[in-house]
């Protein structure tokens, strides 16, 4: 009887053990699969507008296009005439790629998934369900009447 005692103690403490080192590893497993399930949320940038650059940026100027980060948001800036920009959401409605501008076809293409849209963001071929997130944009121009800055504000 006596060796009976210290047995089922002995057991008790291994049940424990084994029960608190089980539910360590779930924990350990768990804790990270949650977390990267439900990423944080990031806070939305603080400010409504930014400054894209100069008017006769050399990018803007050959390319037609130029992509600015708008907060945590990519921004494209196209350069549709003399004095005439626009600017979008630079991911584009379907799989959030990156979108371009293409100046001779005067269209906004996603290479993705050959997405396309028009000049004022709508959506016309391919796989995008929604428009792009269009933003408002004028020149700032300097006092010598030379093109000034770029400055994009949400709309």
């Amino acid at each position: 009887m006596k060796e009976s005692v210290p047995s089922q103690e002995r057991r008790r403490f291994l049940n424990w053990f084994l029960g608190g080192s089980v539910t360590a590893l779930f924990g350990a497993i768990i804790y990270p699969v949650l977390r990267f399930i439900s990423p944080p949320r990031v806070p939305e940038a603080a400010t409504d507008q930014i400054e894209a650059g100069a008017a006769n940026d050399p990018e803007l100027l050959e390319k037609g296009f130029k992509i600015v980060p708008f907060g945590s948001e990519p921004v494209i800036v196209i350069r549709a005439a003399d004095g005439d920009f626009r600017a979008f959401s630079a991911t584009c409605t379907h799989l959030d790629c990156i979108v371009e501008y293409h100046k001779d076809e005067q269209r906004i293409w996603c290479n993705c998934h050959n997405g396309e849209y028009d000049m004022n963001g709508r959506n016309i071929a391919g796989p995008p369900p929604k428009p792009l997130t269009a933003y408002s944009v004028h020149v700032a121009t300097k006092g010598s009447g030379q093109p000034g800055t770029i400055v994009v504000a949400r709309s």
